[in-house]
């Protein structure tokens, strides 16, 4: 039974940062592209970052590039987003998600590649 379980969100002043994490289990985590997504009710899933099965290949939605660090441990199966310069419109529930790939080098922004997805953590920016 594969799991993807979030943590490290909760409330923060805009300015300030938070680190999520997210721990897999059940499956063979390094055959995964690991994404973090977020919603805020009423509105679509919005891709935020994603990192390859090979470490270092990631890629960053255009609202958070330059903010956020998607990095992944593979033998710990655990992905972390870093979270800085935080904004009040960073408000929302956070989701892990893991795409099967057969590349190394592949990744994806759109949330229907996604095999997997976890409950979520919510992420409160204050103003």
């Amino acid at each position: 039974q594969v799991q993807l379980v979030e943590s490290g969100g909760g409330l923060v002043q805009a300015g300030g940062s938070l680190r999520l994490s997210c721990a897999a289990s059940g499956l063979s985590f390094s055959l995964y592209a690991m994404g973090w997504f977020r919603q805020v009710p009423g509105k679509e899933r919005e891709f935020v970052a994603t990192i390859a099965r090979s470490d270092g290949i990631t890629y960053y939605g255009d609202s958070v590039k330059g903010r956020f660090t998607i990095s992944r441990d593979n033998p710990k199966n655990t992905v972390d987003l870093q979270m800085n310069s935080l904004k009040p419109e960073d408000t929302a529930v956070y989701y892990c998600a893991a795409d099967y790939s057969i590349s190394s080098y592949a990744f994806s922004s759109r949330s229907a590649d996604y095999d997997y997805w976890g409950q979520g953590t919510q992420v409160t920016v204050s103003s």
